[in-house]
């Protein structure tokens, strides 16, 4: 997936993934400075199927963890689902009460 093009757009509240000039997967979020509760996934129907929405789950939680200085709430069932799948990133997610 080299083709892909990953950004953070803070004033939508959301990561986007984009091949060349097509929109094919978005990341909703909210960031209360100390979380980020990620709270949709959504790839374009006609993009579905290629593992964008894991791709892009996935950079953004990349992001996050360079950054260093948030944690993770999993909204989004996909986004749970993801950290399922991958329990190695899990360091990542805000503890539950």
């Amino acid at each position: 997936m080299t083709d892909l093009r990953f950004a953070k757009e803070p004033d939508a509240s959301r990561y986007t993934l984009h091949r060349g000039d097509d929109l094919v997967s978005v990341l909703d979020y909210r960031d209360d400075g100390r979380t980020v509760a990620m709270t949709r996934a959504y790839t374009v129907p006609t993009f579905r199927g290629h593992g964008y929405a894991g791709e892009l789950v996935e950079r953004a939680v990349e992001e996050l963890e360079a950054r260093g200085d948030r944690k993770v709430i999993p909204v989004c069932w996909y986004v749970a689902d993801w950290f399922d799948a991958n329990p190695s990133r899990r360091g990542i997610l805000n503890p539950r009460p």
